[in-house]
């Protein structure tokens, strides 16, 4: 097998959808043998932030000493920025060798309850992460929490960044549901923290937290211990919206501090040295010209955005170009940002779910009357359009954010892995 050919494979498990439940994921784990056993997590859950949290998390521990295993998604270029140790993408031989380990056992679930693309992914991780003797792991959710793949382990600690509305369609239409759905990671005695505001998701983690008797910890904001170090160093992540999730990030290493300690002084430095592209990633062209890269995929997102802008960029409307998945709550997104833009140019992103660019425009001119807002063929042909403009924010969905890293040369070509994203409706849900 080459790794064209277990990217292929990867690409062939999409046609088993998007399934919740953690029975195909514990047979697997158990045929690979249960590497999830030998390894430690923290986990994190939530509907904004949990990359960025997981960021920080992984810079702190690492600068620490550990040897620090990250599962994230979805990826933005190529397929290996989900599984990463010591912020080493897995190599494509092991990628390799992992997806040809795993196939023998997909023979041994029947055809109504084939393992999806995102249950193998978790399993591969758990596996590659016991080989390479992670001293902890960074655990992201993929969608939910209480049904996920990746909630077949037991943490250390768990996060629930925040709650808002998203993936409606499959967690639920109301913040208390999606609430109930995230909290599912909560285990029996692990203590929780939370960055969660809205009264009534929050009542839901504090109950779901009470009946499991594990310690929660509300964050709001940069408070406290969080207070402190940020008057002494910066974060590496802009974005008012990063002090609260560095604030979660800090909670737990402070509940942690007796099994794994770690200094204040590599805490700062952890902080200050955190990368997460895609994520208010501000790229400065020699000539003096900004390009934002922000992936505000929902209206909370586009909320942070917008008041990042205010914040970072006083007084500059920049030239937007945005791209959605027509699943999202686009023209609420549409909404939100249009009061900020000088231009806007939308454009489909890559995927079978895109939004027509035509109606994202409409959208735009709809919210703001006299907008120029026009709809484009594809990024490359947007960013010509706007080749002069002295700020250029490409927003909306992470899949367009990624495109853009392709085209801009700060990303290697993933061979066009990006599509191993797309998924389709839950089925089976138990």
């Amino acid at each position: 097998m080459t790794y064209p050919d277990a990217i292929q494979l990867l690409y062939s498990l999409r046609l088993f959808g998007a399934k919740f439940g953690l029975d195909n994921t514990l047979k697997l784990a158990a045929l690979a043998g249960d590497p999830h056993t030998k390894l430690r997590f923290i986990h994190v859950a939530g509907t904004n932030g949990k990359g960025s949290t997981c960021a920080m998390l992984e810079s702190i521990y690492r600068g620490a000493g550990l040897r620090v295993g990250l599962f994230t998604s979805p990826h933005l270029v190529s397929f290996r920025e989900r599984i990463q140790v010591n912020r080493e993408l897995i190599s494509e031989n092991d990628v390799t060798r992992l997806v040809d380990e795993l196939q023998p056992w997909l023979g041994q679930f029947a055809s109504d309850h084939h393992p999806t693309f995102f249950e193998v992914v978790t399993v591969m991780a758990l596996k590659f992460f016991a080989e390479q003797q992670c001293d902890l792991v960074i655990w992201e959710t993929g969608l939910g929490g209480r049904l996920d793949a990746t909630n077949i382990i037991t943490p250390l600690a768990s996060i629930i960044t925040n709650i808002a509305l998203d993936h409606q369609q499959w967690l639920g239409d109301t913040l208390e549901k999606i609430a109930a759905e995230k909290a599912g990671i909560i285990k029996p005695g692990v203590p929780v923290v939370t960055g969660a505001d809205v009264p009534e998701a929050l009542v839901v983690i504090a109950q779901v937290a009470r009946d499991a008797q594990a310690p929660l910890s509300v964050i709001t904001g940069g408070g406290g211990t969080a207070k402190a170090l940020f008057s002494q160093t910066s974060l590496g992540l802009a974005g008012e919206h990063q002090k609260t999730n560095a604030a979660l990030a800090l909670a737990v290493v402070e509940i942690l501090q007796p099994q794994i300690p770690v200094g204040q002084d590599v805490i700062r430095v952890g902080l200050a040295a955190v990368s997460w592209p895609g994520r208010l990633q501000r790229i400065l062209n020699p000539d003096g010209r900004v390009i934002l890269l922000d992936g505000a995929h929902n209206a909370a997102g586009a909320a942070a955005l917008r008041t990042a802008l205010e914040h970072e960029f006083p007084g500059n409307h920049p030239v937007f170009i945005f791209g959605a998945l027509a699943d999202k709550t686009w023209r609420e997104i549409c909404n939100l940002l249009a009061p900020a833009a000088s231009q806007v140019i939308t454009v489909p992103v890559a995927s079978e779910r895109t939004a027509s660019a035509a109606e994202l425009a409409g959208a735009f001119r709809a919210s703001r009357p006299g907008l120029d807002a026009s709809a484009m063929a594809d990024l490359t042909t947007a960013l010509n359009v706007c080749k002069d403009a002295r700020f250029v924010v490409i927003t909306g969905s992470l899949y367009l954010v990624g495109e853009a890293l392709e085209l801009l040369g700060l990303s290697p070509a993933g061979g066009g892995e990006r599509g191993l994203n797309e998924w389709t409706s839950p089925q089976n849900r138990r």
